[in-house]
């Protein structure tokens, strides 16, 4: 049995979220993120307007007319959801942990994909894929994806991103859209990781999800502070001045991912903690469409 108040926080990021699809994002969804090709559907007489390259020359002579053929978008996708569940992800110092904001952003791309008929399906790492959910669709199972995100229980604590992408590249049989939800912080996300995230994008559509937290970005700390590495779990008393340059190393280095993988065709969204990230997903959507106009 699921403990009532984990319950009422998925329902309570359902309705918020299922609110946020049907008011801005739905249609937007679908522009940007098109089915896999081309279904035949049947031929017909031509008819003044219609494109030339679709007239069906074989049944054209044989009938003595002129037929075009007739098709429609195969709309269904496969979107997963991958995140990143190591120990840094709860950390959170506004309105929501990391974790908690991975949840809502995940539940608006998995309720976006339902509403489109699309599958949906999850990958929970650390430093090993943890927790997998093979794609599906329904809203109950929508409600399963945002509960585990929340509250699915990694036995490790460490992040190997890696491992997942490699995992991800030799599970998906078919072409599926990623959205990789992650801090990106860590020496793990090297090389190994764009090289690795370049290939699985060579035959999917990945999208790295960026979360944060106003405090990481602070020009100005206390004197001395207590630090707890949430990945190691160690307390530290640390000089403010010393953070200040631990998160500026931390935030060039971010940066710097986020241009190689853009470079590579990889899509980046920022997303933080402490501001509303409906305008941030618009900004995405509008940017992208533009793209592949």
């Amino acid at each position: 049995m699921i403990p009532s108040e984990i319950l009422k926080k998925v329902k309570a990021i359902e309705i918020r979220t299922k609110h946020l699809v049907n008011a801005a994002f739905s249609g937007e969804y679908r522009s940007v993120f098109k089915g896999k090709g081309m279904e035949f559907l049947e031929v017909r007489e031509y008819t003044q307007g219609d494109d030339p390259r679709t007239i069906d020359w074989n049944v054209s002579a044989r009938l003595g007319h002129l037929y075009v053929k007739k098709f429609s978008e195969e709309r269904e996708l496969n979107v997963v959801i991958v995140v990143d569940a190591s120990e840094s992800l709860n950390f959170g110092t506004r309105n929501y942990t990391k974790r908690g904001l991975a949840a809502e952003i995940g539940a608006v791309f998995a309720i976006s994909a339902i509403r489109n008929n699309d599958k949906v399906g999850l990958l929970i790492f650390t430093d090993t894929p943890e927790h997998i959910l093979i794609p599906r669709k329904g809203r109950k199972f929508v409600l399963r994806v945002v509960r585990d995100i929340l509250y699915f229980e990694p036995n490790n604590r460490q992040t190997e991103p890696v491992k997942a992408v490699e995992f991800l590249y030799h599970l998906l049989k078919r072409r599926s859209i990623i959205f990789f939800i992650s801090d990106f912080t860590g020496e793990t996300y090297n090389d190994n990781f764009v090289q690795s995230m370049s290939i699985l994008n060579k035959k999917n559509d990945v999208i790295s999800i960026c979360l944060k937290d106003p405090f990481e970005e602070q020009k100005k700390f206390p004197t001395f502070m207590n630090i707890e590495d949430k990945e190691t779990g160690e307390i530290s008393v640390v000089m403010g001045t010393k953070l200040a340059e631990n998160f500026n190393k931390i935030n060039q280095e971010r940066e710097k991912l986020k241009n190689t993988l853009t470079g590579r065709g990889i899509d980046w969204i920022d997303v933080s903690t402490g501001i509303d990230y409906v305008p941030v997903l618009h900004k995405f959507f509008k940017k992208r469409a533009r793209r592949f106009q």
